[in-house]
């Protein structure tokens, strides 16, 4: 899930008992040219709290509250900030059959954050000189609608107007009914391709798992590799990230928690843990855990493995529609908080960070079921942040939050503008 850019499509994860949610930065403060949060600040800001007892004490029972009311079953929050300190709990459990509890050391599917990952190696071949972000699609896939016309730039900021594949009604009939079975990229572009465009290229934001399938594919040719051992090569290796990785099927590291569902072909709550997660394949079947979202939120924000001028272009946030949220190249803002989201069924993933506090939010959920029209991921991201940064609370629209939860959620076939909230039995639907 992806909240807005996560909870509306861009990034995965699932709700836990205990929570802390990530943000994104505001629109208009950030991404306006001026670099202004292009790297961390002199110093952290004395407006962010000391996580000392106290503030562990209040963000417990915050957590605590939206654990109980969302019935998730479990959550670890970590806050990090330089000269003030950390808060790293976990609430609930990891496996409801056996009552083992939620853990800070467990892998987790993190869904549409892999766009973050995704993208960055797509960055990193334009500063080798090897592709353009004003390239047209065309040039590297052949058969896309308007292939001559979207460019990589609007594919990696959610403006091509391509249909989202999975809100195709036959494509989640197909994962549903056979949660193993992997998919080619091909194969996802097909269930796209079938629909009409919804907008001329460039027109408006509009979160679609598709741009990142065909950002995928670009890497691939652009870089000579398939795209896991490229995102091995280009980023997780110079990032120092050796608990994340891009699986080629189903497999799943230990430890690791049982993630719950309720978009199943019943419509019931099921285990997702090993649904093969290649449908989501460059837009969100990467795996990590709670330590290295924690550097790679940091490094995503900050641009260390990208030229400054090519971080400049990522945090260029444009306008989504939603008040506080902008969408940049594979990121988004949320009052003031950079980072995304994830999810998928049964995991949810917050991982953002806040230049001028130099401060880091991840959360790790074992659900994605929505409660009351938001996903759990954004309600304990909310809460925590109304503690330690009212100034910058994050927060997302619920029917953007459903509507972007990465490459899991596929919102019913009526429901295909950003706004419109997900099926509950949807793939990955938010920002990424």
């Amino acid at each position: 899930m992806l909240v807005l850019p996560a909870s509306t499509g861009l990034a995965y994860g699932a709700p836990a008992p205990a929570a802390s949610t990530v943000a994104a930065a505001p629109v208009g403060s950030v991404g306006s040219g001026d670099g202004s949060v292009r790297g961390p600040s002199p110093s952290p800001s004395a407006a962010f709290p000391e996580l000392g007892a106290s503030v562990a004490a209040e963000l417990d029972d915050a957590v605590r509250k939206v654990l109980d009311e969302t019935s998730v079953p479990g959550v670890t929050v970590g806050l990090w900030a330089p000269g003030k300190g950390s808060y790293v709990r976990s609430f609930g459990v990891a496996d409801k059959a056996t009552g083992a509890p939620m853990d800070s050391g467990l892998y987790t599917r993190i869904g549409s954050l892999t766009k973050t990952f995704t993208v960055t190696a797509l960055l990193e071949l334009v500063d080798e000189g090897k592709v353009g972000l004003d390239d047209p699609i065309g040039q590297y896939v052949s058969g896309v609608p308007n292939g001559d016309t979207i460019t990589l730039r609007r594919l990696a900021g959610m403006r091509s107007g391509l249909f989202n594949y999975s809100e195709d009604p036959d494509f989640f009939k197909a994962l549903t009914s056979d949660p193993e079975r992997p998919f080619t990229p091909r194969e996802l572009l097909g269930y796209s391709f079938k629909h009409p465009v919804l907008f001329p290229p460039g027109e408006r934001f509009d979160y679609s798992n598709t741009n990142l399938i065909l950002l995928g594919l670009v890497v691939e040719k652009a870089g000579g590799a398939p795209l896991g051992r490229s995102v091995q090569d280009k980023v997780l290796d110079p990032a120092g990230l050796d608990r994340t990785l891009f699986p080629v099927g189903a497999e799943f590291p230990s430890p690791h928690a049982h993630g719950y569902t309720d978009q199943t072909a019943s419509g019931k709550v099921e285990d997702a843990t090993d649904w093969n997660p290649s449908w989501g394949w460059a837009a969100g079947a990467m795996i990590s855990d709670l330590e290295d979202l924690r550097s790679w939120a940091r490094t995503l924000a900050t641009g260390t493995l990208l030229t400054p001028e090519t971080q400049a272009q990522r945090l260029d946030f444009a306008d989504t529609g939603f008040p506080g949220t902008g969408y940049g190249l594979g990121v988004f803002t949320s009052n003031g908080w950079i980072g995304h989201n994830g999810s998928l069924p049964g995991y949810e993933t917050v991982a953002v960070y806040l230049p001028e506090a130099q401060a880091t939010m991840v959360i790790v959920l074992n659900t994605d079921i929505v409660h009351d029209g938001a996903e759990p991921s954004t309600l304990f991201a909310t809460a925590v942040t109304e503690i330690v940064s009212p100034d910058h609370v994050y927060v997302l629209p619920s029917g953007a939050a459903q509507e972007q939860r990465n490459s899991t959620a596929s919102p019913s076939p009526s429901s295909s503008s950003p706004s419109a909230p997900v099926s509950p039995v949807s793939p990955g639907t938010t920002p990424p």
